[in-house]
């Protein structure tokens, strides 16, 4: 590990639950629960089997520490403008119904996004009759980064309305210019609109620098968290709009539970009024709570570092090319895609990594491959050693 890769952090293998052998470099697809993750829903269950220890006052603390918790993550100064969510396609489509589309308008995103960033705008436009701007990259190569962000800069003009992608592309860790695209997208008054699953608990995101009008974020890869839950950042854009749904929490007067039958329609302030219902979940909240915890502990810096050091043998050293293997440029430190040489089959390449334990993803023409804290060494060296007997 160079200087510049230098984290206080070790290897946390010993947290989670991970079988020895197994080398687990599928984070992107789904993260392990870390054991003190695990022991708060095992708590959250116990909890609810005596609900008569479940005080009113519990329907809202805990949303209130998530909120917290996750402001603190992304360096939002409000813990107001976060709602809680049960999956990105909740909050992207709380975020549709609240962005103005004209006829004529168009929306902005990436070629092969994943579907829930893909879906609900190609809705949008359909009931609109907007058009559906989807930027492909110039070539397939290796170092299409630079031309890709620049043609999604140009696809971007005095007619667009929403602009939304990811900092890193899902497939193959591709890397967005965030700063110029959201400039960008502020200078023509359109809506920009990011998805940080794959990117927000594995590197910094900053709301103050970054700018996005709605951070949309899945719980269960990065943030280390459970499914079914996530948690959104959304700017002043949508301080007025209206949610998916009208629960009773989200409402003014909510935490009076005996002045309920006479609850008013007036929504709650902030983002709470686009809590998914049922916010108050007595397993995973508790779990998403103890897994931002741990992140914040451990410090999104000190993991982006960790991971750096470990992957920096394979991604910039002569190995990558020894194998006829290409990656992306520029990606990101925790999640990037290794490109294989024609002659070889990708089903085949994710067969024989199967047989030696080594966990990936495939996606399109790509292994994709992300690492986090619990992976070591002997982890990257089982991925190489796979690879290097695919052929």
């Amino acid at each position: 590990m160079s200087p510049q890769d230098a984290s206080p952090l070790a290897c946390q293998r010993e947290r989670f639950s991970l079988p020895e052998g197994c080398h687990y470099l599928n984070c992107a697809y789904m993260s392990p629960l870390s054991k003190r993750v695990q022991e708060a829903g095992f708590a959250g269950v116990r909890r609810k089997a005596v609900p008569a220890e479940i005080r009113a006052d519990d329907f809202f603390t805990g949303c209130e520490e998530v909120r917290r918790l996750f402001a603190r993550l992304v360096n939002a100064p409000d813990p107001a403008r976060v709602a809680i969510i049960p999956a990105v396609s909740y909050g992207l489509a709380t975020v549709a119904r609240n962005t103005p589309v004209a006829r004529g308008q168009n929306i902005v995103t990436v070629h092969r996004q994943f579907p829930s960033n893909v879906h609900v705008w190609r809705h949008l436009c359909a009931s609109t009759d907007s058009t559906f701007r989807i930027v492909s990259p110039s070539t397939g190569g290796r170092d299409h980064g630079p031309s890709w962000n620049e043609a999604i800069l140009e696809a971007i003009d005095g007619d667009t309305a929403v602009v939304a992608l990811g900092p890193l592309h899902w497939t193959d860790g591709t890397r967005f210019d965030l700063a110029r695209i959201g400039d960008r997208a502020r200078d023509v008054g359109a809506a920009f609109i990011v998805d940080g699953t794959q990117a927000v608990g594995a590197e910094p995101f900053d709301v103050q620098e970054v700018q996005p009008d709605a951070l949309i974020c899945a719980a269960y890869k990065w943030l280390t968290g459970p499914y079914s839950i996530g948690a959104a950042y959304l700017g002043p854009r949508y301080d007025d709009g209206v949610p998916l749904e009208e629960t009773w929490q989200g409402k003014e007067g909510s935490h009076d539970f005996a002045g309920l039958v006479e609850q008013g329609t007036a929504y709650r302030q902030g983002a709470a009024r686009y809590d998914v219902g049922e916010t108050a979940n007595f397993v995973l909240v508790p779990m998403l709570i103890a897994a931002l915890e741990q992140l914040l502990e451990w410090g999104v810096a000190n993991i982006q570092g960790y991971i750096r050091g470990l992957t920096r043998g394979l991604l910039h050293g002569d190995r990558l090319e020894e194998l006829g293997l290409g990656v992306a440029r520029p990606h990101g430190e925790h999640l990037f895609g290794l490109r294989l040489p024609e002659d070889i089959e990708v089903g085949q390449v994710q067969a024989r990594l199967r047989e030696r334990d080594v966990f990936v993803s495939v996606r399109g023409p790509v292994i994709r491959v992300s690492p986090h804290i619990y992976n070591d060494a002997a982890d990257m060296e089982a991925l190489v050693d796979a690879l290097s007997n695919a052929r």
